[in-house]
């Protein structure tokens, strides 16, 4: 074999085998197929309940139970870490704990919390920049907007993201908010 025939034969062998590999040079194990996939449907449906959910916290008689009802249905602190940054927290930015997200809704344990869906609101709409799927998982992001019931609307940015539940259910496994940047 000549030469430049031998160099292409390494240089064809070593690019196939690369491409077999991750950054760290080990093989990439084959995802398995995703038999129920995640869609913008699903995601759309999620910021939809999570909206109604918001304004049900704000009207209901018990607030509280309203609150860890919503987080108990969409948030995923059942499935394990659940990341948390609500939109007016500053002393205590991150919530880890179920507790601190339901002191943030409706006030408690962090004094801070003045409890934000008890504005009250009447309704909560998303426009979303964009939203990522990814079998199990989904991300979100824009801004959503929260209309008071004087009629006020209050703009916020947000990331989601999301998990399904055993019960095919998506659940938030992220919560980013924040007001928008308000130039000097």
């Amino acid at each position: 074999m000549k030469p430049y025939f031998s160099g292409l034969l390494i240089l064809s062998t070593v690019t196939t085998m690369t491409g077999c590999t991750n950054v760290g040079g080990t093989p990439r194990a084959q995802a398995a197929p995703c038999e129920n996939p995640v869609t913008k449907n699903d995601v759309l449906a999620a910021q939809e309940s999570w909206g109604k959910a918001i304004v049900a916290i704000g009207k209901a008689e018990s607030p509280q139970a309203e609150a860890q009802s919503t987080l108990d249905r969409l948030y995923a602190y059942d499935l394990g870490t659940v990341l948390f940054k609500p939109t007016l927290a500053s002393d205590d930015p991150f919530r880890g704990t179920e507790k601190e997200a339901l002191s943030y809704f409706v006030g408690g344990s962090i004094s801070e919390d003045k409890g934000f869906a008890l504005a009250p609101y009447n309704k909560v709409r998303f426009e979303n920049e964009g939203i990522i799927t990814n079998c199990d998982t989904a991300m979100s992001m824009g801004e959503y907007f929260f209309t008071k019931t004087d009629g006020s609307e209050i703009k916020v940015e947000y990331s989601f993201g999301y998990v399904r539940d055993e019960n095919g259910d998506l659940k938030i496994n992220l919560h980013h908010s924040s007001l928008p940047y308000q130039a000097q």
